[in-house]
């Protein structure tokens, strides 16, 4: 669900239009973040499993440090403490620790169950993903109220935003996010573990777009 974890994140611009894209972006996908540093060191692993659900041919067998609930309440807690550090407001860090633990909910929604409680504890999720039909509906609602609070968000304030590389951010991670309803498996598990790091050019993406904005607006 990488696109509706961005989406959350555009909307989170309506309670704290100091925080910037980047920050909300980072702490939205945070989670999947952390598991994409975790999965190369071989802390925690997929299994390709063609068909595991309608939407991705990926089995997640072991990720308790950073998809389990135990664990993302702990990111939760550090996110809270750094946006505090960095922006100054216990409002801002509330809000980063809160989209931290939205990835959860949201992969609670759309996961069959294989998000643990704890390490090695009990597995949860209601499988959303088995539904094509009922994924794109949920994602395509949380894409179109959150694009539509950020851009809101930001003529209200007066900042500006490079709202077609936003666009292109939003539909590009779309496409990543339903193309496993017809790509073929990865080859090897070893290729998803080098592959996922990927996602922290999402968080340069979003810099550069408010960046390039308000650098545009001034000139």
């Amino acid at each position: 669900m990488f696109v509706g974890h961005l989406a959350v994140a555009l909307g989170a611009k309506k309670v704290e239009p100091r925080v910037p894209l980047w920050a909300l972006a980072a702490a939205a996908l945070g989670l999947d973040l952390i598991f994409s540093i975790l999965l190369p060191l071989g802390l925690e692993s997929v299994r390709i499993s063609p068909s595991d659900t309608a939407f991705t041919n990926l089995a997640f067998d072991w990720y308790p440090w950073s998809h389990g609930l135990l664990a993302a309440v702990g990111w939760a807690g550090l996110s809270t403490l750094a946006g505090r550090g960095l922006f100054g407001s216990w409002r801002a860090g509330a809000l980063l620790g809160g989209l931290v633990l939205s990835h959860w909910i949201l992969d609670f929604v759309t996961h069959r169950p294989d998000l643990p409680l704890w390490p090695a504890g009990p597995l949860v999720g209601l499988g959303l993903w088995n539904s094509v039909a009922g994924t794109i509906l949920v994602e395509g609602g949380l894409v179109v109220a959150g694009f539509w609070l950020y851009l809101r968000t930001i003529s209200e304030t007066g900042d500006r935003a490079n709202q077609w590389s936003l666009g292109i951010l939003v539909a590009l991670m779309g496409l990543i996010g339903v193309s496993g309803i017809w790509s073929p498996p990865p080859p090897t598990e070893r290729a998803v573990a080098w592959v996922m790091p990927w996602l922290w050019l999402i968080l340069v993406w979003a810099f550069w777009i408010e960046r390039r904005g308000n650098t545009g607006s001034a000139a």
